[in-house]
């Protein structure tokens, strides 16, 4: 989801999402890898040699056999050797792997290792070692095989640096019994100090461009206490969004990005690129193209976590607000026809899988809202709407399409995806969204508002179920928050609406059913332990549809966090 814009490239007639947005108040709504031309590095020299661990460990993408462990090291030499072990005890009295790692100022430092010959489903204890310096030690979980009976899974979003305090991340490193943490991207933000939020400021204090500003910029997420903690505790499946790059970018460009003033896109996305793989937790599934980020992970017979890229890779210009004929345009692509392609693939193999879940980063369902809703977001009086929104694609309903930037946009694209759903005759499918910096629960159909396609009181019609996780800071649409009701009456499908609530969504995931739970901190402009419960929906084996559900209990037996 946007911040504020400040210069553009794209020039548009009418409201464009980003005008629609900042009526709103600001809120727009790997091992190794090949590096590219650049200099810089994160962290200025120093320490005479012996090198710091200051950015702690983490660890992610997890097999059944293997994980990838990351740190990085702070020295003044020009390359440190970094060892790590594994152990199967949080005292490290039981070694189970160990070796070593070659880094330097190429990589910014960054150590990136494939842990292997571990065993499926278990808990493992790590640390790495350079010089007489020991890091924190790491806590991670291997995926399961075979058969499976019950999964815990955090999932997060959008941790603007700006906006306030990743008390999210410490709930959910306090939470023993989690098997992964999903994070469905806008990591980091790109903005400089004060452009987009104003309670904590950023390091560098300009907007990030080069590949030093980037390294620099996910040197001082990975420094903030909560981000340490959440790290240390649980292994991450992650997946980039806008503000890694900039934001609303996609394939050819960014709405954040003038070309020429802020140097060469390809270039910029590159770096970006570059620094996300050094810095992230992540298995590039390509050596040779670091751009493609999509990949799937199988948790036995019981989970399979689709990974998709809908931001950079595949994703034409976004639509004007305006402009139906793009919007209904069946040449346009979101996720393209490669990747498309791997989806396929992935879920023609995921026959013997319960639940199929498709971890992205922009609203699949449909939203649209009303003039009245629209006009209270915007404070333009209805009238003026009627004329600035003239020719705006309209349902029967008379709602609105109000961003271009979700699959709203890309509507035959959504089709290409449903259909191969229902090619596939596949039932439990899972679509998992951040971006919007909200959260939503909802049916997934061709179309919520024709009852001859999608009942809302039973369900019938709906292919898929779709949960969008709420963000950890960045602000969301709170200007809607009254008209929450209204939204759910001109969409039929959305069983949950809450545009103003900070947190995290958890799935607790079994052969009977997925129940998502929507979890929220009490605030966002200061350090807190407390939180709350929102509510749940589940989905039944079979049903295609969400229902009202009640709160999980933890699994028992979790292993040990690390201290």
């Amino acid at each position: 989801m946007s911040g504020p814009r400040r210069r553009s490239t794209r020039r548009k007639s009418g409201l464009s999402r980003r005008d629609f947005l900042r009526r709103a108040g600001g809120v727009a709504a790997f091992g190794a890898l090949p590096l590219l031309p650049g200099c810089g590095n994160s962290d200025p020299v120093g320490g005479g040699g012996d090198a710091k661990f200051l950015h702690g460990v983490a660890s992610g993408d997890p097999l059944s056999d293997r994980v990838i462990l990351w740190t990085r090291v702070t020295t003044a030499a020009e390359r440190a050797s970094v060892s790590y072990e594994v152990a199967s005890d949080a005292d490290f009295r039981s070694i189970v792997s160990r070796g070593s790692f070659i880094t330097d100022a190429a990589r910014d430092y960054t150590v990136k290792v494939d842990a292997a010959g571990l065993q499926p489903a278990t808990t493992y204890y790590y640390r790495f070692r350079a010089g007489a310096q020991t890091s924190p030690a790491g806590r991670t979980r291997t995926a399961p095989s075979g058969a499976v009976d019950r999964l815990r899974v955090g999932v997060v979003s959008c941790s603007s640096y700006a906006h306030g305090y990743f008390n999210a991340y410490r709930k959910l490193a306090q939470r023993a019994d989690l098997d992964v943490v999903l994070h469905l991207g806008d990591y980091i933000y790109e903005y400089g100090t004060g452009e987009y939020g104003s309670v904590r400021p950023y390091e560098p204090d300009h907007e990030i461009l080069t590949l030093a500003d980037y390294r620099t910029r996910h040197a001082y997420y990975k420094r903030e206490p909560d981000v340490l903690a959440v790290h240390r505790q649980h292994p991450f499946i992650t997946i980039w969004d806008d503000h890694e790059t900039a934001d609303n970018s996609w394939q050819g460009g960014a709405a954040n990005h003038t070309e020429g003033a802020e140097g060469e896109w390809a270039l910029r996305k590159a770096w970006a690129i570059q620094a996300y793989h050094e810095w992230m937790p992540i298995r590039t599934p390509d050596l040779a193209n670091p751009e493609r980020i999509y990949r799937s992970f199988r948790y036995g017979d019981l989970a399979e976590f689709t990974m998709l890229d809908t931001r950079i890779i595949g994703r034409d210009l976004q639509a004007s607000l305006v402009d139906a004929g793009s919007i209904n345009d069946q040449d346009r692509q979101l996720i393209g026809e490669t990747q498309r392609n791997f989806l396929a693939t992935t879920l023609a193999n995921a026959g013997d899988v319960k639940w199929k879940f498709l971890g992205q980063q922009v609203m699949f369902g449909q939203l649209r809202v009303g003039l009245p809703e629209l006009s209270l977001l915007t404070n333009i009086p209805v009238p003026q709407l009627q004329t600035l929104l003239q020719g705006l694609p309209l349902v029967s309903t008379g709602g609105l399409v109000i961003n271009t930037d979700q699959w709203d946009g890309y509507r035959a694209e959504r089709q290409r995806v449903l259909d191969l759903i229902s090619g596939l005759d596949l039932d439990n499918v899972v679509v998992l969204t951040g971006d919007i910096h909200s959260s939503w629960a909802m049916d997934i159909s061709n179309d919520p508002n024709n009852p001859l396609v999608y009942n809302a009181i039973t369900g019938d019609g709906s292919r898929a179920v779709e949960f969008v996780c709420t963000s950890v800071t960045s602000p969301g649409l709170e200007p809607l928050n009254p008209l929450a009701g209204a939204l759910r009456l001109l969409n039929p499908h959305m069983k949950y609406v809450d545009v103003a609530r900070k947190g995290y969504l958890l799935l607790d995931i079994v052969p009977e059913k997925v129940t998502g739970e929507f979890w929220y901190v009490d605030t966002v402009e200061s350090v807190s332990e407390s939180e709350s419960f929102g509510t749940a929906f589940a989905t039944v084996d079979g049903s295609n549809r969400l229902s009202s559900a009640g709160q999980t209990e933890p699994k028992p037996g979790a292993p040990a966090l690390v201290a």
